[in-house]
Parts: C-alpha cells; structure tokens; sequence
C-alpha cells in the first residue's frame, strides 16, 4: 500500500478476530519504527509496554472496562511517558550531540554548537522538565512573562504545559505505530477510556510515569470489527488558506 491507502485502511477496530494471531516480531518492529517519530527537544520521553502474555492482556484488558476492543485483542500496547527519565535523557542527547557536531558540522562552527547544546541540554532542559509541586511552573511562568516584555518567548513553561508537552510527542509515537501497523495489514485502536491506576499498578510504573494511552492490535472480524463508514467533519471546515 502506498501511504494514503495505509491512511484509509487505518480504522478504530473494536473487535478483533481471535483465529487470526499477528507476529509479535512485527508488532515489535513496528515500535522500532515508532521511535523515529517528532518529538520536542528529542528528548523522547516514551516507553512503549508490549503486552503478549494472555494473563496479561486479560489484566489490561480489565483495567480498560473490558472493551471489547481490549478483550478481543491479540497483542496491547500501553504508551507511557517518562518525564521523570528527562535527566538520563538529556544527557544522552548531549553526549550524542557532541560526536554529531563533530563528525557532521564545519570545525570553525564545532565549538560554538557543542556550547549551545551543552547550554540547553545540561541547564535549560533541567529548568524546563523538572517539577515540584507546580512551584517550579510558576517561576517558569513569571519568568518568561518578564521577559516576554522585551522580545517573543515561548510561554507555555508551567507544570502542567510541559507536561502536555510530554504527552503529544508520546502521541505522536503512538501515531506512528498505529501507521505502521496499518501498513503490515494490521488493526488497532487507541483507547483512553481506562482506570490509570489500576494500569498502573498492573505495569509496575514508578510515580513519575503516566499511561499516554492504549492501543489494542490485531485483525478486524469481518465487518463487525469496524463500526460502519467512517465520518468526518467536512474539510472546508477545518481548513483555513491565509
């Protein structure tokens, strides 16, 4: 399939066909591909959990109200985002960053970029990710409204704003799994309508982990799998040429 068939093929499968198992290697494959999505800053604060082991499924299923989009899955994927992890992450960014420049950039220019990375990465990042008790957020907020007198600044830097921040990137991957899975002639469905906690706790994440949402993978039953046409709000609506 070209890319707008695997577009069109893609629909919310609610209910799987159980005689058709899916490779777990491809599954697997697939979440490789979905580490090559956007994300701010490339800090990558994901983890995907690739649920296989049917006491499991039957577990995860439970704390997603048993959705048949859950209950009739052959594999679940839970996308997790690790705000908590943007140290460990920063850091392997900036050493990355610092043999890139390196190799890639001219060497009058090498010095230069290797400081504005390390500025970022080890100072600004810290600033921006870290949390406690929306204390922070708030001296992010006065801070760039200050600033924001003299010149343009990017002023969403509350706690809760870089948190949203944290949670479209893990979208984004969690998007890119669902394309590529489309493009293998597999099926899924993302879901939020679940009990965090319980995921939670079924998981194993440390507090600083949050589920970004459920995907449900396998292949369609028939024509009950998918319910009906898809709709769309007409284009003219959303789209806006200035």
């Amino acid at each position: 399939m070209n890319l707008e068939e695997v577009l069109r093929f893609r629909r919310s499968v609610r209910i799987y066909d159980k005689e058709k198992p899916i490779d777990t290697d491809k599954v697997k494959h697939c979440l490789e591909l979905a580490t090559l999505a956007p994300n701010s800053s490339n800090m990558q604060l994901w983890e995907f959990h690739h649920i296989t082991d049917p006491q499991l499924l039957s577990k995860i299923s439970k704390a997603c109200l048993d959705q048949t989009a859950t209950s009739t899955a052959s594999q679940i994927v839970v996308f997790v985002t690790r705000q908590d992890l943007y140290r460990k992450r920063a850091k392997s960014v900036l050493d990355f960053e610092r043999g890139n420049i390196r190799r890639n950039s001219p060497k009058e220019r090498q010095t230069k970029r290797i400081k504005d990375r390390e500025l970022y990465y080890g100072k600004i990042v810290s600033l921006l990710y870290a949390r406690f008790f929306g204390l922070l957020g708030m001296f992010r907020v006065l801070l760039t409204k200050g600033i924001g007198i003299f010149r343009t600044i990017t002023r969403e830097v509350s706690e809760n704003d870089i948190r949203v921040v944290v949670h479209k990137s893990c979208a984004l991957a969690a998007q890119t799994f669902m394309i590529a899975m489309a493009n293998e002639g597999y099926d899924t469905c993302p879901l939020e309508g679940f009990d965090s906690k319980v995921l939670k706790r079924v998981l194993k994440l440390p507090h600083g982990a949050e589920v970004n949402m459920v995907v449900s993978c396998g292949i369609r039953k028939g024509n009950d799998g998918i319910w009906g046409e898809r709709y769309r709000v007409p284009f003219e609506e959303v789209y806006v040429r200035v």
